[in-house]
């Protein structure tokens, strides 16, 4: 089936393609990129057209830079630049991006063509810092030989974990969006006993069960990345990553995307990871994996895109009706 636009939730596809956009300076360009992500539907429906079964589907998140020039709205409440975040031993840094375009389809032919036809709308509105092509490794596993997403919520935990509710009303049924892009040292991750691989990843390497937590010391990356709120509650985020790489030109590594209802979750991820918890002892994957890019979206909802093609897109409901009656915002995506 075509899941369409703005549909995070669709299931992981053997391709996929990650393109960061910075935007041209002046109105023209604004809109330029407005009018595009309003026609962005009819251009997924168009190519996903011949092949249902491909399961293609685009996401398009904003950064705060652009947020109002381009939609002509308020700002998510959380959304802000990607924050640099400083280790004693490695930094996050935050790269150039105002767009991101997240396609995904179990055919590669289907992505390029979306993505030929939404550039040809977007040309001289906008330049690109990256465009990176993944793909599906064996059975979910990244390149360091682990199966990548377990922690994903699933089935009715995913809109509570990933869309935002009534507390932002204007944006409901959207998600904040962080990105980075990260190589992975290869020869030296091989290198290691299996025994130890699992001891930094947190679980078994060939049937993926997980691993006591660390007592005390360095923890793993499993322990790292799990948060809890102040109330007990653990928080879960959607990783859609996917591995990429180019051996001739011995280049290996992972895509991390990230969803969520609240920016803060993913930012403690992060500080946890290159800080360390304790501060100091940062997670060991950052050993053989550098960060490359960082960059952070809010990714609103299929209803909102379309209201942007009329002449007073502001403020559209986020649950997709004609905000007529007693109709309330619903965190649920849109089918």
């Amino acid at each position: 089936m075509t899941y369409g636009v703005q549909q995070i939730d669709a299931p992981l596809t053997a391709h996929a393609v990650f393109l960061v956009l910075s935007l041209e300076p002046g109105e023209a360009a604004a809109a330029t990129v407005r009018a595009a992500l309003a026609d962005l539907s009819g251009v997924v429906e168009t190519v996903g057209f011949r092949d249902p079964a491909a399961m293609l589907s685009c996401t398009v998140g904003i950064g705060s830079g652009v947020w109002t020039a381009v939609t002509g709205t308020p700002p998510p409440a959380q959304l802000h630049a990607f924050r640099p975040v400083v280790g004693a031993t490695y930094t996050a840094a935050a790269t150039p991006g105002d767009l991101l375009v997240h396609l995904r389809s179990d055919r590669a032919d289907l992505c390029f063509e979306t993505q030929r036809l939404l550039m040809d709308r977007l040309r001289g509105a906008v330049r690109v810092e990256d465009e990176t092509t993944g793909f599906r490794y064996f059975d979910q596993r990244d390149l360091l030989g682990f199966v990548d997403g377990t922690a994903n919520p699933v089935g009715d935990d995913v809109p509570g974990a990933t869309r935002v509710g009534e507390e932002d009303g204007l944006h409901a049924g959207g998600s904040y969006v962080v990105t980075q892009k990260y190589l992975h040292a290869l020869d030296r991750w091989s290198s290691l006993p299996a025994e130890v691989q699992e001891q930094v990843i947190g679980r078994t390497k060939l049937d993926n069960v997980e691993l006591d937590d660390a007592a005390a010391g360095q923890r793993s990356h499993k322990t790292l990345t799990t948060i809890v709120d102040d109330d007990g509650t653990e928080r879960d985020i959607l990783r859609d990553n996917m591995p990429f790489g180019s051996p001739g030109a011995g280049e290996f590594g992972t895509y991390f995307i990230g969803y969520c209802r609240d920016l803060w979750v993913i930012e403690r991820m992060l500080e946890r990871m290159y800080v360390g918890d304790p501060p100091g002892l940062h997670d060991r994957i950052l050993d053989f994996s550098v960060a490359v890019t960082g960059t952070t979206y809010f990714a609103p909802s299929a209803a909102f895109l379309d209201a942007l093609g009329t002449p007073t897109a502001t403020a559209p409901p986020a649950d997709g009706s004609l905000g007529i009656g007693g109709n309330r915002p619903s965190n649920h995506p849109p089918s």
